[in-house]
């Protein structure tokens, strides 16, 4: 007997950001009731939503734009999930101690309950991302989440997260449904054209290959915008169980609304065993840095 549909709706808001975070958090909160009155029940904004990507230069100052998590814009979102009846995915710029600050993500239910803050694992440092000077990476307490939300399984990795294989994997594993991934990645003043393309193709093709390894959805919401010497290209996407295309975004803000049908994970499952067939009798060597 076939199974009935489990339909979720998804909503990515792919948005700007402007220097005063107070103006970000506003106009999202409209974004977010847009995105509901579309019928999205779960809700991602993108990778340091309430602030510019103060990471492509190096100055102290920036950490005054941390937030810790008894902050009260958190406090306004998990009351706008508590109203619309959505689960919410914030990222933002965690201080969580002294001289500890996190790029993380809360995982907000329907009922405004706070169920999960995950913190980004791996952090990268490149010309225009220098992202290790802000942040601590994330522990296993608070990596490779998966949250059993009123919609379905969600787990959350955040944009560089989104490059390695082992992340996607282990929070499949554990049983997510939907994977989210919250981006901020973009070219820097002076590459070119053909060098965009490589750049979102290769970011578009990996992320579509975590959903086809492991038979789940993938959501990547990435931000617009020029933002002193980086323009965000945006292109957030979901991705089904065999790495097709759902729904894809432009390059300038937008709200994408994609419906996932959760129950296309297990025939994919049964049609594509890769799960199944892992030889985790042979894997020892995938946790050393280099195989000698």
């Amino acid at each position: 007997m076939e199974n009935k549909q489990r339909l979720v709706k998804l909503g990515l808001i792919q948005t700007y950001c402007e220097d005063q975070p107070s103006n970000n958090i506003e106009r999202v909160l409209a974004l977010v009731k847009e995105a509901s009155s579309q019928g999205a029940q779960v809700i991602c904004l993108q990778e340091l939503f309430n602030t510019p990507y103060f990471c492509r230069e190096y100055d102290e100052a920036h950490f005054n734009l941390a937030q810790s998590l008894d902050s009260q814009f958190l406090d306004q979102f998990a009351s706008l999930a508590k109203e619309l009846k959505v689960v919410l995915v914030i990222p933002f710029f965690e201080k969580r101690a002294q001289g500890v600050y996190h790029n993380s993500a809360v995982v907000i239910d329907v009922d405004g309950e706070r169920k999960a803050v995950y913190r980004k694992l791996h952090i990268p440092d490149d010309p225009g991302f220098y992202e290790k000077y802000y942040f601590t990476p994330g522990d296993e307490e608070s990596g490779f989440q998966v949250v059993d939300t009123a919609y379905g399984k969600i787990g959350v990795l955040i944009c560089w997260d989104q490059w390695f294989p082992e992340a996607a994997r282990i929070t499949a594993l554990k049983g997510a449904e939907i994977i989210f991934y919250p981006t901020a990645i973009g070219m820097l003043k002076g590459e070119s054209r053909r060098q965009k393309k490589e750049f979102s193709d290769a970011w578009q093709i990996i992320q579509r290959s975590h959903a086809i390894a492991n038979g789940c959805y993938v959501a990547a919401v990435n931000r617009v915008g020029k933002e002193k010497q980086l323009k965000f290209w945006g292109k957030s996407f979901v991705a089904g169980p065999f790495g097709q295309i759902i729904d894809e975004a432009g390059e300038k803000e937008e709200i994408l609304i994609a419906e996932c049908d959760l129950n296309r994970i297990e025939a994919q499952r049964r049609e594509w065993p890769f799960l199944r067939d892992r030889r985790i009798d042979l894997y020892d060597g995938i946790t050393k840095r280099i195989i000698d």
